[in-house]
């Protein structure tokens, strides 16, 4: 959505409103300066009077100045509703221009832009006028505008702007220099200008720390339906009886023959979504192991959805972490960091995937799917590639649309000698669907190597917050690279991923804030999402979730 051309519609916008403002002050110092006094400290004629005056009762009658002073002073109220009149128009105006403009070549795209900054200056002097002015150049001046946008509308979005609109913007360059020698520049308000300015950017900027702050709200907190349904399915899990709260198959769990697929999550729906769609995609899902683990909080309610709705034939297993009893104690909380509030960078859940081998110790490859993902084409393919002797295979971001490409945008390399060995121009991978060999973790012993950079992050801030960064340094020259195919991600903050990138992805990443369960989600993308949903399902439509 922040697409270049919206860019240039959004500066000219705010191009328009500032011109604006300044003719505002301008004409409304005019027009006060300009104001007599009352001749002998004498009071003007109250309403009454006025009244009398005009009906010739009794009262004097206004003179030719004091009806010259009501109609400045009607004047500069004229003008002060300048601002209040550009603030009125609407986005969607803007937008669609805007999108229409973004068609065009960019020839046509360059004279579009010269045609706005002629609007921009002729209505800032069409404000700026004077009702003693010249009645003759202010009907040129209105006429020269109407001119100009109805060329601008009929050249938005086409192949060239044709000859007679070039003949209006010359047309349009000779009026303006005409209005700058009747109204030369407002020099003596230059420092109450500077103040208006100042002040219109501390206001912009505290609309965007608001902005930013709601942002943040919405990641952070579920939604009335989210919250609902994970008390019904809780509510539900206590009232049954011990013995149904387990899954079948249960036996086959850790067995290697099988494809195992680990989510790490608190997010029923997340994970509902990342399940169905793997078993959908799978060509083989009566071999596929789910294995999902939450926290505590969570656990009673993730159980009771998949008992009420089991990813037949897969089989499933839910873990808490309070079942994890080799973990450290203060595993929960050791991630949290003073000043960030992102649960996607102070969850211990997303640091788990660092103790992989010890989550499932007899297995020999498991895949890492993050529960924003969704799985579209099979992956079991990934169990048959060559791991060359390396840990993880991940899709790099070098060539992506991804915020982060290389490891120096990660991490902080100032200190040479903690980062001697590794290249800040190394190419950066992406969490999101790995593949691990298990047996090759252990062999180099990942997890000392994840817990000596750990510590050392805990000293002294080397890197951005998150398992990412981490997860870089501790897999670094142990990454095997994957083909972009199998994981495209951005859909949580890219406006500008293409269809057929979308559809041809083995698995979408709703990496970024947008997530598609929440409202603020890019509506373009939601669907790819809500398909892996039954929006029947009782417990949603008692909750009021819909797609």
């Amino acid at each position: 959505m922040w697409t270049a051309a919206g860019g240039r519609g959004s500066s000219a916008a705010a191009a328009v409103l500032r011109v604006l403002l300044i003719a505002t002050a301008c004409g409304l110092v005019f027009a006060l300066l300009h104001l007599p006094l009352p001749d002998g400290g004498a009071r003007p004629a109250g309403p009454g009077e006025e009244r009398r005056g005009v009906g010739g009762g009794g009262g004097a009658r206004l003179s030719a100045q004091q009806v010259r002073q009501r109609g400045r002073i009607r004047e500069a109220r004229r003008l002060s509703v300048v601002t209040e009149e550009i603030e009125g128009q609407t986005d969607e105006v803007a937008a669609e221009e805007d999108e229409r403009i973004s068609k065009s070549p960019p020839d046509t795209k360059e004279k579009i832009w010269m045609m706005q900054d002629q609007l921009i200056m002729a209505k800032a002097y069409l404000h700026f006028a004077s009702p003693q002015g010249s009645v003759h150049f202010v009907r040129e001046l209105r006429l020269r505008i109407k001119e100009i946008e109805r060329a601008i509308s009929h050249s938005s979005g086409g192949t060239r702007v044709p000859g007679s609109v070039l003949q209006k913007m010359k047309a349009m360059e000779l009026t303006l220099s005409k209005a700058q020698r009747i109204y030369p520049r407002c020099c003596q308000m230059t420092a109450k200008l500077r103040a208006m300015v100042h002040n219109s950017e501390e206001l912009v900027r505290a609309h965007q720390s608001e902005s930013s702050f709601l942002e943040q709200v919405a990641v952070r907190t579920l939604s009335k339906g989210h919250h609902c349904l994970a008390m019904q399915l809780t509510a539900e899990y206590f009232s049954l009886d011990p013995s149904k709260r387990e899954f079948p198959k249960r036996e086959s769990i850790q067995l290697d023959g099988y494809y195992h697929y680990a989510i790490f999550s608190d997010n029923v729906l997340a994970s509902a979504v990342v399940v169905n769609s793997t078993i959908a995609a799978s060509k083989d899902p009566g071999r596929i192991i789910l294995h999902i683990v939450t926290d505590a909080l969570n656990y009673p309610a993730m159980m009771m959805w998949f008992l009420r709705n089991p990813p037949t034939p897969a089989a499933i297993q839910v873990k808490s972490l309070d079942d994890l009893k080799w973990l450290p104690g203060d595993f929960s909380s050791r991630f949290k960091l003073k000043g960030v509030r992102d649960p996607r960078y102070t969850s211990a859940l997303n640091h788990l995937r660092f103790y992989l081998p010890e989550v499932f110790p007899s297995l020999g490859k498991v895949v890492l799917l993050d529960h924003d993902v969704v799985v579209q084409n099979d992956l079991t393919g990934l169990w048959d590639l060559d791991m060359k002797g390396k840990v993880i295979g991940a899709v790099e971001t070098c060539t992506s649309s991804e915020g982060y490409h290389r490891l120096d945008s990660l991490v902080d390399f100032s200190n040479p000698s903690i980062f001697d060995k590794v290249d800040p121009k190394a190419c950066a991978f992406a969490f999101g669907m790995n593949i691990f060999d298990l047996n090759e973790w252990r062999k180099q012993d990942l997890t000392t190597t994840y817990h000596k950079w750990f510590q050392l992050g805990k000293i002294q801030k080397l890197w951005k917050p998150g398992s990412l960064p981490l997860g870089q340094l501790t897999f670094y020259n142990r990454t095997l690279p994957l083909d972009h195919r199998w994981h495209v991600f951005g859909l949580g903050h890219d406006f500008s991923i293409g269809r057929n990138e979308l559809e041809s992805a083995s698995v979408i990443h709703y990496s970024g804030k947008l997530k598609p369960w929440l409202e603020i989600s890019i509506p373009k993308y939601r669907d790819y999402w809500n398909r892996y949903l039954n929006y029947d399902n009782p417990h949603l439509q008692q909750c009021n979730i819909h797609g």
